[in-house]
């Protein structure tokens, strides 16, 4: 990726966007590969409009705000704000140039290797993010995505901060880590996050970046794993979803959710499993299990419904 000269020229404040075209080495489903880090359809930080994905983030730098059109050239990005240049610097990231699928092979599995043909061109994707991975992923603790995507709503449009740039619709970045820390008790409850959620990620933001940097220095999922699950409130399934979100981890196993070892079991098998199941089921693929869990969940195959819909809770008093 070469920046035009806009983006070598290097500004405190900056008010002109930059531009450049990322062009991929393998192929690329944009839509697929980045959209996975919408949370819900109205998340204040992603929106797809038309042919162009537009994301909100706060980077080291600051807030940014990029604008990528996928064409028979490459990418074609805009990124306004301080924190424009990182941005683009990480962008190959973004775009799963990180991901490296050596030795996974799912060509003995009809199911799999049909979804796979289907699903070329979707990558990993990688923000390099870790604090916004994990405060999101707290929130999704032990509620439906209803209720997550809602108080992520509320919480970035009231705390976070306005990206810039003509974007489609008002959209926000999350606030700094500092800024999570200062989210008042109030603001998280009627935001519907319960205390156990909140007080995770505000005791997690009192360790400022140090943590963030620690998951990146960490060489190994495990380790990742160590020093995450390190903070109070924060276990293996929010540990994995960090890493999946943040680190394009490739063989995160978000052990411990509602719905995913049914679906893994079902999807290979037939039959539902609980944790252990799922982790047998899917040990042949160890290094690349999370990618077999991306094309299970991209199939469609689901065990039929033999009860009602789970049902939101809401402890808040009205």
């Amino acid at each position: 990726m070469t920046l035009t000269a806009d983006a070598a020229a290097s500004a405190t404040a900056r008010t002109e966007p930059l531009h450049t075209v990322y062009r991929p080495a393998h192929p690329l489903q944009l839509f697929r590969t980045v959209g996975m880090l919408m949370r819900g359809p109205k998340d204040p930080t992603m929106l797809i409009d038309g042919a162009t994905l537009w994301r909100a983030a706060q980077t080291p730098e600051g807030v940014a705000t990029l604008a990528l059109r996928q064409s028979t050239e490459g990418v074609r990005v805009t990124a306004w704000g301080p924190g424009a240049e990182w941005a683009l610097t990480q962008l190959p990231a973004l775009c799963g140039a990180d991901d490296d699928a050596t030795g996974f092979d799912v060509s003995e599995h009809p199911l799999l290797s049909a979804v796979a043909r289907r699903m070329a061109g979707v990558r990993l994707t990688r923000t390099d993010l870790v604090f916004d991975a994990l405060a999101s992923a707290a929130i999704e603790q032990k509620v439906t995505s209803y209720q997550a995507f809602g108080a992520w709503r509320v919480l970035i449009t009231r705390f976070g901060e306005r990206a810039p740039g003509p974007t489609p619709r008002p959209m926000f970045a999350p606030p700094p880590i500092d800024g999570w820390r200062r989210i008042p008790s109030w603001a998280w409850h009627r935001a519907g996050v319960e205390p156990p959620q909140s007080r995770a990620i505000v005791r997690a933001a009192e360790r400022g970046g140090r943590i963030a940097d620690a998951v990146l220095r960490a060489g190994s999922g495990p380790d990742r794993d160590r020093v995450l699950t390190s903070l109070a409130g924060i276990g293996v399934w929010t540990a994995s979803e960090t890493r999946i979100r943040a680190l394009g981890d490739p063989d995160a196993v978000s052990v411990g959710d509602y719905h995913l070892a049914h679906q893994v079991g079902y999807a290979l098998t037939g039959s539902r499993v609980d944790d252990d199941g799922m982790l047998e089921l899917l040990a042949p693929w160890t290094g690349h299990r999370q990618r077999v869990i991306r094309l299970i969940l991209a199939s469609g195959a689901q065990e039929p419904r033999r009860g009602p819909r789970l049902a939101p809770e809401d402890h808040r008093r009205r």
